[in-house]
C-alpha cells in the first residue's frame, strides 16, 4: 500500500497573484482542495512542512490533510507547480480529496526487480519501456509501486500488461503494451577501410615527361594527314 502522510493547513480568504506572492513571503504555499462536487477550498500550507512532504510523496501518495484542526480527509497530490527558474519553491499546489469506499484512478510507478536471464548469461540489454501504469482502485489499496520480477527473462522475452496481476487493482492500460523486454546483445558497427588516397604526381615530375615526350608547341613540322600528297 502507498504511503500516507499527514499535512496541516490552513483556510485563507485571499484569491489572486499579488495574494498568493504574499503568501509565499510569510513562509507559505497557496493551495486548493476540491473533490466530489464540493466547492474548491483556498488553503494555505506551511512551506518546510509541504517541502518535507514532497520528499517522499508522489501522485499515488495518501495524505491526511487537517485543515484549520479538524479532523482529517484523504486526499492526493494533483499538481505541484514549480517555480522555472528555482524549481526547489513551490508556486501553488492542488489536493483531490477522495473518499475510502469510491475507487479513483491513479499512475503507479513500475519497478524491475532481478537480473533477467538474457542479460546475465546472453549479453543482453533489458529495455524498460512502460515506467508507469493507470490503475483503478479503492485508496486504501494503492501500491506505493508495482514490482515486476525479470529475472526468468531470455533474450527476445518480455513482459507485457497482460502478465501482471494485482489483486483489488484493475488496470486500465492496454493488455498488448510492452512493459520491458530483453534485446539481444548491440553490435558495433563495422566500418570499411578507406581506399589509399591517390597521390598527385609532383610538379617537377609533370614538366619532365612534358620536355621528354613533347618538343612543344609549334616546334616541329605537323604530320601530314593521311592521304596527302607531299609538296615539291
Amino acid at each position: 500500500m502507498a504511503k500516507q502522510l499527514t499535512l496541516s493547513a490552513q483556510t485563507r480568504q485571499t484569491k489572486g497573484k499579488g495574494a498568493a506572492r504574499s503568501l509565499r513571503r510569510t513562509g507559505q504555499v497557496p493551495a486548493v482542495i476540491y473533490g466530489h462536487g464540493r466547492q474548491a477550498e483556498p488553503l494555505a500550507l506551511d512551506d518546510l512542512m509541504l517541502q518535507k512532504v514532497l520528499m517522499t510523496a508522489h501522485g499515488s501518495t495518501l495524505l491526511d490533510v487537517a485543515i484549520d484542526g479538524r479532523a482529517p480527509v484523504k486526499a492526493l497530490l494533483r499538481e505541484v507547480q514549480r517555480d522555472a527558474l528555482k524549481p526547489t519553491t513551490v508556486l501553488h499546489v492542488d489536493l483531490f480529496e477522495v473518499r475510502a469506499d469510491e475507487k479513483i484512478t491513479v499512475q503507479v510507478a513500475v519497478h524491475l526487480t532481478g537480473t533477467a536471464d538474457g542479460v546475465r548469461n546472453g549479453g543482453g540489454v533489458l529495455d524498460h519501456t512502460l515506467r508507469e501504469l493507470t490503475i483503478k482502485v479503492l485508496p486504501a489499496n494503492i501500491p506505493e509501486h508495482i514490482e515486476v520480477d525479470v529475472t526468468p527473462l531470455m533474450i527476445g522475452h518480455a513482459v507485457h500488461v497482460r502478465d501482471i496481476k494485482l489483486p483489488n487493482v484493475e488496470i486500465l492500460n492496454a493488455e498488448g503494451l510492452t512493459v520491458c523486454v530483453v534485446v539481444p546483445p548491440r553490435t558495433e558497427e563495422v566500418v570499411a577501410p578507406v581506399g589509399e588516397p591517390v597521390v598527385a604526381a609532383e610538379p617537377e615530375l609533370i614538366r619532365k615527361a612534358k620536355a621528354e615526350g613533347e618538343e612543344g608547341e609549334g616546334t616541329e613540322a605537323a604530320a601530314p594527314a593521311a592521304g596527302a600528297k607531299p609538296k615539291g
